[in-house]
């Protein structure tokens, strides 16, 4: 293995040979052939960030692997840990002692308040013109819904006239789309 070092023989970055590695690396220059000794650089340990995990109601608390380095803000998409089981989640929140900035190095995070994506429950109500009737779809957060696209939940046919993002914004216009992991509510119209 070669690596490029200062060599002291030399007085310039030059290419090395590694002939052996232990506390320390031995090296030839391989421009003056000068043996000497170079420490090993130390790899950094990840950092096991606290997380709480929601999922419609309820949390469980689990962890995220960060390099001390990373960078995390609201809204990433990451992989948390509960035990045996991962989850894909989404950043809801990042608390620095006291603080709760959109975005932090992750040595300076002491917890993640995150919510799974990957399995959503839709929140939907279809009015019929007299009541609204309340429903609960469990899907997959990539699953995209559409503004004007008919579909049929628990056997009651409806046509999906807008939708409401967690983030605010009310989405009314025809053919536009969403995925479900973004939507607040869904709300139809009964076919």
């Amino acid at each position: 293995m070669f690596i490029t070092v200062p060599c002291p023989e030399c007085k310039e970055e030059t290419e090395h040979e590694v002939l052996s590695e232990s506390r320390d690396r031995l090296v030839r220059c391989t421009a003056c052939g000068h043996h000497h000794h170079i420490p090993k650089e130390k790899e950094q340990k990840p950092l096991m960030i606290k997380a709480i995990i929601s999922r419609e109601g309820t949390s469980v608390a689990g962890t995220i692997e960060f390099d001390p380095e990373d960078k995390c803000s609201v809204g990433d998409h990451l992989v948390a840990e509960a035990g045996d089981e991962a989850y894909g989640v989404e950043v809801a929140a990042i608390e620095t002692g006291g603080k709760r900035p959109q975005q932090a190095k992750a040595k300076d995070i002491s917890a993640l308040w995150t919510r799974i994506i990957d399995r959503v429950v839709v929140k939907i109500s279809i009015h019929d013109g007299r009541k609204t009737i309340p429903l609960y779809l469990e899907c997959e957060g990539e699953e995209e819904f559409v503004v004007g696209q008919k579909y049929v939940v628990d056997g009651k046919r409806f046509t999906l006239s807008h939708i409401k993002l967690r983030d605010g914004p009310l989405m009314r216009k025809p053919d536009w789309k969403t995925f479900a992991r973004r939507i607040k509510r869904i709300y139809g119209v009964r076919s």
